[in-house]
């Protein structure tokens, strides 16, 4: 029968089995010392740090902080707990002086302007989805901005506009990911990715940023298993208390705003029960939704699976050439 509780496990047994795979994957296949995380603050990527110092030692870890000028002020101090936490070495890069020179704020100011041209230093912003529910939901972005006096205005995105602020915000995800590389191949140590399932499922990441990885050890957990697992090793608290957030934006955004059809806890039992063929008149009840919205929720996690098959896909050869033989 399905319920809530579909999610749960012995955490730290799946903890444990978690480290002694990464072991494997990076002393035996990869060749690699030890283990390099970008660490935002945020869940996912404390629960890696945490069961990386938990599985090669604190000493074979670099956490890595890259706050760039939209991250919000508690992600480094957070991030930093975690850190101490564990025991783990870390090094703060400052992104914001390679990304101002790349051009990324200058672009997405003025692919803003284009919608809102009174915005200008002091204001914020955000792009939104609208909310799921019992009507099918088209995936149409909204620009949110934010005078200095907290007043808010609203507006759908037009399509140059949107993929100008998209192109500009993923800057910002590949060049953490250049900057994970270079530490890595520095220390001999491999890059671990911190997508959970949902985000590896769904497409949360952006490819040759954030998706790009040598070992990603927890895209198998929902994201529900994914606070419960960081409890369980001891993060701190404080990150286990947060809410799940782009961290990109200068406005605060929710995931759910900006990707998917609902909050974590209950799109982790959509796809669950998606993936297990279980009928949205089961769902519904459970998750406290409507069968109509769980409908809509499952067509739009196939819709994003068919999008994100673009995100896996490695460099499409034109002819193809004989693997290398171990």
């Amino acid at each position: 029968m399905f319920s809530n509780h579909v999610l749960e496990m012995d955490w730290l047994a799946e903890a444990e089995r978690i480290e002694a795979a990464m072991r494997e994957i990076v002393g035996s296949q990869l060749k690699r010392r030890g283990i390099v995380v970008g660490v935002s603050g945020g869940i996912d990527s404390s629960l890696v740090a945490g069961l990386a110092a938990r599985a090669f030692g604190p000493e074979r870890v670099l956490a890595l902080f890259m706050p760039e000028s939209d991250s919000a002020g508690e992600s480094l101090e957070l991030g930093q707990r975690v850190a101490t936490q564990f025991g783990i070495r870390s090094r703060t890069v400052n992104l914001f002086p390679t990304l101002e020179a790349m051009g990324c704020y200058r672009e997405r100011d003025a692919a803003i302007r284009s919608v809102f041209p009174q915005f200008t230093d002091g204001w914020k912003s955000k792009i939104v989805l609208p909310e799921i529910g019992d009507k099918a939901r088209l995936n149409l972005f909204s620009l949110v901005v934010q005078s200095p006096d907290g007043e808010q205005q609203r507006a759908r995105l037009p399509l140059d506009a949107y993929l100008t602020i998209v192109a500009a915000t993923n800057m910002k995800q590949r060049t953490r990911k250049l900057t994970e590389y270079f530490w890595a191949e520095k220390h001999n140590y491999a890059v671990a990715g911190t997508p959970n399932r949902l985000e590896y499922d769904q497409g949360f990441f952006v490819k040759y940023g954030d998706g790009a990885a040598d070992v990603k050890p927890i895209a198998h957990l929902y994201k529900t298993q994914v606070y419960a697992m960081a409890r369980a090793i001891g993060v701190p608290e404080e990150v286990c208390r947060r809410r799940p957030t782009t961290d990109t934006y200068s406005l605060p955004q929710g995931q759910d705003e900006f990707y998917f059809a609902l909050p974590y806890e209950q799109m982790d039992l959509c796809l669950w029960a998606h993936n297990h063929g279980v009928p949205a008149e089961q769902v519904a009840p459970v998750v406290g939704l409507s069968p109509a919205a769980v409908t809509n929720a499952f067509r739009d996690i196939e819709a994003k699976r068919r999008t994100t098959l673009v995100l896996h896909l490695a460099p499409v050869l034109v002819e193809t050439v004989p693997e290398i033989r171990h």
